[in-house]
């Protein structure tokens, strides 16, 4: 898959979810007010700093997808990573915010009578959430986009949210009004839990964190089958928005010319590019392999 293939792939998929987000706050924030839910009202305007989270994931893609210049000789891919980490915070901030109003509700013993309508628009947003979820996480997985998944992330955030709305909106409607906060209370540790996890993959990447060892297996065994690579010496790898940046040490014949040498490495890199499609660059040390050498190196 090219380049600009990629990131329209994953800008078109973000754009979805922001226009169906656009009707879901309307719906709900009109089915909260007429149909007296406080619990579905809130659930509208959680959709409305949803925008604030997929803008910013649509700016992210728009940067990222410049190709690396002489301020930022590695390209800007970061960015992917941190608008994953703003929507993890916007993720967690929802939780506590939820946990916070259904604690209080509680004490206040503020328990509403809810109409229909809002059981209906929760419904609804239960089945749109967790279709735009699945959609949006397997073109993520597919990209390995940390944008799109951590919209993915957030589609099924607001799902859960949706669920304990439902939940505590029809109990709320047949007279247990208590069991609407104590379920939004229960969701919020849900919701907690989806923004820890999206944080963290994303300071992950921000740190310079490690690809999988699966991924840097298939590295090495794709270098050592190339004619004159004794040996991988060492491998380096970190993930820059949707590609991996990869640094190889491989032990070779100390014989061998310049020419040689730069012959075998360009292969190296040509059969790691044919093979794996999210890799964005590869740079490559030689050393000879029959020699001990010392690795200078300060970090």
């Amino acid at each position: 898959m090219e380049r600009d293939d990629r990131f329209n792939r994953a800008e078109r998929i973000i754009r979805i979810g922001f226009w169906a987000n656009a009707v879901l706050m309307v719906m709900k924030l009109a089915a909260g007010y007429w149909g007296h839910s406080s619990a579905v009202f809130a659930d509208g305007i959680e959709s409305g700093c949803d925008f604030v989270a997929i803008f910013a994931t649509l700016y992210a893609l728009k940067v990222g997808r410049k190709p690396f210049d002489e301020l930022h000789p590695y390209g800007h891919g970061r960015v992917e990573s941190l608008a994953a980490m703003l929507v993890a915070l916007l993720i967690a901030g929802t939780g506590l915010w939820i946990l916070w109003d259904a604690v209080h509700t509680i004490i206040d013993r503020r328990f509403s009578h809810p109409q229909p309508i809002a059981v209906a628009a929760a419904l609804a947003t239960i089945v749109i959430k967790e279709l735009l979820y699945r959609f949006s996480i397997r073109t993520g997985k597919s990209l390995e986009s940390p944008a799109l998944l951590a919209i993915a992330a957030d589609h099924r955030k607001d799902a859960i949210t949706s669920i304990a709305t439902l939940a505590g909106v029809s109990g709320a409607a047949l007279g247990w009004g208590i069991l609407d906060p104590l379920a939004a209370g229960l969701t919020s540790i849900f919701i907690l839990h989806i923004g820890w996890q999206t944080f963290s993959g994303a300071a992950h990447d921000l740190m310079d964190g490690a690809a999988p060892e699966s991924f840097n297996q298939q590295i090495i065994n794709l270098a050592e089958s190339v004619n004159q690579v004794e040996h991988v010496h060492e491998i380096r790898t970190r993930r820059s928005g949707q590609y991996y940046i990869i640094d190889l040490k491989l032990d070779m014949d100390p014989s061998m010319t310049v020419k040689q040498s730069h012959d075998v490495v360009t292969e190296v890199k040509r059969l790691i590019f044919q093979r794996i499609q999210n890799v964005g660059d590869v740079m490559i040390h030689v050393n000879p392999h029959d020699e001990e050498h010392e690795d200078l190196i300060r970090l």
